[in-house]
């Protein structure tokens, strides 16, 4: 009998999913993480201060995602719903796109370029009131809608390889490659610089991103009929659990096929919101960010984030599902 419940135990843990938060918790802390360190010198000293906030709260907005139904199209856009030339028919306005597709069909496919938008002036707002904790909060934030919009599988309706046999592909692209390689990446960035349109530029980034989604998908799909699903997938351990994932010889094949794209895609990303964070900065009137250093000020802000976070941890993931997981099984 406790052989049969020790092999049935076995098997439960070798089909269990692996969990995936868009560009994976680990990826989005260590964007955001390195991004400090592209600042200048009159912002450095705060934000190296908060930096291990920056890098925890990186995440926050995958983890409201259990608690806030309207999050979900924050962090993609499906711009391939829009036609062949997706680029040339949709305004980069907000209103403009309202007026031409109405505001429901934004929400359903996607809004993560207006959204970094918004929660930049929110930012340049914190940072002319001189409000700490907010500075901190939409500065983790924004490091991680614009993470996202840096990554192709955001930018499809076909964002997990579902329509094309291909499932799973969200979150190997994007947590897998960079939990296995990103320690060898190059992290010797420019310095940030100001951006004279913000919209113009997170549109630039979902451009970009769009136009390497081909590659994502076709290496994938030769290296599956190479390898075949014996050689593609593997079993390892996850804390005292075995899952199943993508083998590290299909991982690093992949890797090697994409010739540095997950690397650059993280370095655009770090070097954007770096340029983000100046550029907020900047149109605020460069306040004086020394005045706002003192780590025990925010005790009862953290607080309060804890607090949020607990009620995250009993939801459900809402919206579409991303990665393996199907509402964070």
């Amino acid at each position: 009998m406790k052989k049969i419940l020790l092999a049935t135990t076995l098997v439960l843990l070798l089909l269990r999913p692996t969990t995936v938060h868009c560009w994976g918790f680990f990826a989005h802390k260590r964007i955001n993480r390195i991004a400090v360190f592209t600042l200048p010198k009159e912002m450095f000293r705060f934000y190296k201060t908060y930096i291990d906030y920056i890098t925890e709260h990186a995440v926050d907005p995958d983890k409201r995602r259990y608690a806030v139904k309207d999050e979900a199209p924050r962090h993609y856009i499906d711009i391939d719903h829009y036609g062949e030339n997706p680029f040339e028919v949709m305004p980069r306005f907000w209103d403009s796109a309202v007026t031409k597709y109405t505001e429901d069909t934004l929400q359903a496919y996607g809004i993560v370029p207006w959204h970094v938008n918004k929660v930049y002036y929110w930012l340049v707002s914190a940072f002319k009131n001189k409000d700490r904790d907010q500075i901190l909060r939409l500065s983790a934030e924004i490091g991680h809608y614009i993470a996202d919009a840096h990554v192709p599988l955001h930018t499809t309706e076909n964002y997990n390889g579902q329509m094309t046999g291909q499932k799973g592909i969200h979150g190997f692209w994007e947590s897998r490659l960079p939990e296995l390689y990103a320690d060898g990446y190059n992290y010797f960035l420019p310095k940030a610089k100001f951006i004279q349109h913000p919209l113009t530029r997170i549109w630039t980034a979902v451009e970009q991103s769009h136009a390497a989604l081909d590659s994502v998908l076709d290496f994938e799909r030769e290296l599956t009929e190479e390898f075949g699903d014996n050689g593609k997938y593997a079993y390892e351990e996850r804390g005292v659990t075995l899952v199943r994932t993508y083998s590290r010889e299909f991982s690093k094949a992949y890797h090697e096929r994409l010739s540095g794209m997950v690397e650059r895609r993280m370095r655009k990303a770090m070097l954007c919101i770096g340029s983000f964070w100046y550029s907020a900065w900047i149109e605020a009137g460069q306040p004086n960010l020394d005045d706002l250093v003192n780590p025990d000020a925010s005790r009862e802000y953290l607080r309060k984030i804890d607090e949020e976070k607990r009620t995250w941890k009993r939801g459900k993931w809402l919206g579409r599902p991303e990665g393996d997981e199907e509402g964070e099984e």
